[in-house]
């Protein structure tokens, strides 16, 4: 028998990184011939650095990173490709109780409706420049996540500028709730369990989540330094099979309880198993004695959650030269879409008779209800997509997504 391929990843304490746990814990690793270590890691910048210098093979990323790696926008970033995501949503926006209480002055929506919950934000924060009091300040992650992209996305398209209106300010996930608590910041945008924390706690009330602000989208990929890949490739094949194995398992129902029980070990998430399930069930509670139903607000396997969309990697390609991150090129644009590598994903799977998509982007916004769609191996169903706001994202037709959303705010 072969030795097995040892593989070491990094990940941050968050529920998506129930791919890589469930791949050790419950064995879909070891059966595919991998010994997978993971090394648990406090902030983004630190699993940054770790993969450039080669202390990991692969992490647990966020899913912009690898694109702005690529792209130079980080300093000590090596080449990294992603060749598999880790689900869908599994984000949401957290204010403040004193916050919430005045956004519900101005009809604000118990629901997470991001529409109505936004509006009632541009309302409180207009009142409060006339009063003279300082701008809100939110906390993202990272720079280059889907948290600062989609918390800024939401903002504009409810008319409040994210540079001016508000200061938007960088805290690792698992000090987000107590920086709520401390009055550090005003509000949010993290991945579970760092919301329910703060629910948990008595600090804050959610507000509205990823699944509403952009359904079906990303929220953290595979990253894979390049040049591993390209040195160890049946071990990177034998990876992704095991990973595709743990998301199926991650998605089943019966499977909620004991995930969440692995998730809230020490050497991961070290939380409550309580502060899991709701994203894991879909019942969320809000923070103010009530619970909405989201069912797509975490989803691991179905509706192609693994699948690595270069439709994706464009569109927050899009939103980094949107918010002056990156000049916009050709050059650039080209760097973006080839950082995700669906070949990769498709060459692994091929195989195991799993529905793999016929397209390697699609129109974001253009699947208003569950589709069946075409595809190698079983059926596959995709969709609802889109954003709130009713925008639609072609691939093909970058530029000109980029100039109508610089219109969207004067000065932008």
């Amino acid at each position: 028998m072969s030795e097995p391929h040892r593989i070491t990843a990094g990940f941050l304490p968050l529920l998506d990184s129930a791919l890589l746990v469930a791949a050790r814990e419950k064995g879909f690793a070891e059966e595919e011939g991998v010994e997978l270590v993971l090394v648990r890691e406090n902030s983004w910048a630190s699993i940054r650095d770790r993969l450039a210098v080669g202390h990991f093979d692969v992490a647990h990323i966020l899913a912009p990173m690898p694109i702005a790696f690529n792209l130079g926008l980080s300093p000590l970033a090596a080449r990294t490709i992603a060749p598999m995501a880790l689900g869908l949503g599994g984000n949401a926006v957290t204010v403040s109780l004193e916050l919430w209480r005045s956004m519900q002055g101005y009809g604000a929506a118990g629901s997470f409706d991001p529409a109505s919950t936004g509006a009632a934000l541009r309302k409180t924060l207009a009142r409060r420049a006339v009063s003279g009091a300082g701008p809100l300040r939110f906390a993202v992650v990272h720079p280059h996540s889907g948290h600062n992209y989609e918390l800024r996305y939401w903002l504009s398209a409810c008319g409040i500028d994210p540079d001016k209106d508000v200061e938007i300010v960088v805290v690792p996930p698992p000090l987000m709730a107590d920086a709520l608590g401390s009055r550090r910041i005003d509000g949010y945008c993290v991945g579970e369990p760092w919301n329910m924390a703060a629910v948990a706690k008595g600090v804050g009330r959610i507000a509205t989540v990823k699944s509403a602000i952009w359904r079906s989208s990303p929220e953290k990929v595979l990253g894979v330094a390049a040049a591993w890949a390209e040195a160890h490739p049946q071990a990177l094949t034998a990876l992704l099979r095991a990973l595709y194995r743990s998301s199926r398992w991650c998605g089943e129902v019966a499977n909620r309880a004991e995930l969440a029980g692995l998730l809230a070990g020490r050497a991961y998430v070290d939380c409550p198993a309580e502060w899991l399930l709701p994203a894991l069930s879909g019942i969320v509670a809000t923070g103010d004695g009530s619970a909405v139903a989201v069912p797509d607000f975490f989803v691991p396997h179905a509706k192609g959650a693994t699948f690595p969309w270069k439709s994706h990697a464009l569109w927050f390609y899009s939103q980094m030269v949107r918010w002056r991150q990156v000049e916009a090129t050709a050059g650039k644009e080209a760097t973006a879409r080839e950082t995700y590598r669906p070949d990769l994903y498709r060459a692994a799977l091929r195989d195991l008779g799993v529905a793999l998509p016929g397209a390697n982007a699609k129109v974001e916004g253009a699947l208003v209800a569950p589709t069946p769609v075409g595809s190698a191996g079983a059926s596959l169903i995709l969709g609802p997509d889109g954003f709130f706001d009713g925008a639609i994202f072609d691939p093909d037709r970058v530029s000109p997504y980029i100039q109508s959303q610089r219109k969207a705010l004067p000065g932008i």
